[in-house]
């Protein structure tokens, strides 16, 4: 059975760097899976991509040697199961703002008897190129669970939750961060209030030995989060990439076509 290069980097302190699918396409998605990212993640959260074009999806990224991911829409048993048996090699779990919501996504991800996860499927075991039998035995060990701090909730049970057995990773979504901060008026926060967020999850990461991470956009920003010591990093979106380079020739070009409104991707 084929081992988890995400997982045991992560574990060994060294920064792993992907980028998020928002796209249901296979022929862009085998592209994507080859150009040198160490995995990637098929959006089913706030993507339409439906349950059978994502396990086409996880089967593309893990034959092109790449580590196949998926967010999942809520950290629940169903959703969890239905991915990991479709074939990703592991889940991104949204909003986890207590240790009850992380338990039960880490259970799901896990067969008995240390998780709840039901035996079945067969795609699972083919993308990790072995047998169902064997895929059942060495799962869990291999099976990246990152969970997701989106909230100020979120951060005061921070160190409660990364302390739990089975957290591999935790990650950040600036944007999802930022709006949860907003006063009762509706009003974002500093860019110093929300950053002093940040770095308290990075501190909390650091004390309790589980690494985190966030999205960023920018290749120097991503140079300068690993240099602080942030190890799962999202650049961007395949979406993003294509309509960043996009408007940047539009402009380069000065053409006046379309709206030119999706600066927001």
């Amino acid at each position: 059975m084929k081992r988890n290069p995400v997982k045991a980097a992560l574990r060994a302190g060294k920064p792993q760097i992907g980028t998020w699918l928002s796209f249901g396409n296979v022929h862009s998605t085998r592209l994507m899976a080859r150009v040198g990212f160490a995995w990637l993640t098929v959006d089913l959260e706030h993507s339409p991509i439906d349950w059978s074009e994502a396990a086409v999806l996880f089967g593309a990224i893990a034959d092109a040697g790449c580590v196949p991911l998926a967010r999942v829409p809520r950290g629940d048993h169903y959703h969890i199961k239905r991915v990991l048996d479709a074939g990703a090699w592991g889940i991104v779990v949204p909003m986890v703002d207590t240790v009850d919501e992380a338990k039960a996504a880490i259970a799901a991800a896990r067969y008995p008897p240390v998780g709840n996860r039901s035996l079945g499927g067969s795609l699972h075991a083919v993308n990790f190129g072995t047998t169902a039998g064997e895929y059942y035995k060495r799962a869990n060990d291999e099976i990246l669970v990152v969970l997701q701090t989106e909230s100020p909730r979120g951060v005061e049970n921070a160190e409660a939750i990364y302390s739990l057995k089975g957290v591999d990773a935790i990650f950040v979504g600036p944007n999802d961060l930022n709006a949860q901060m907003r006063d009762a008026n509706g009003n974002d926060p500093s860019p110093e209030a929300l950053e002093a967020m940040l770095q308290r999850v990075l501190a909390t990461g650091k004390k309790v030995g589980t690494p985190v991470g966030l999205h960023v956009q920018t290749v120097e920003a991503a140079q300068k989060r690993v240099a602080e010591g942030w190890q799962f990093l999202a650049i961007g979106s395949e979406l993003r990439m294509m309509v960043g380079e996009a408007q940047r020739l539009v402009t380069a070009l000065d053409l006046k076509g379309g709206s030119g409104d999706l600066a927001r991707y």
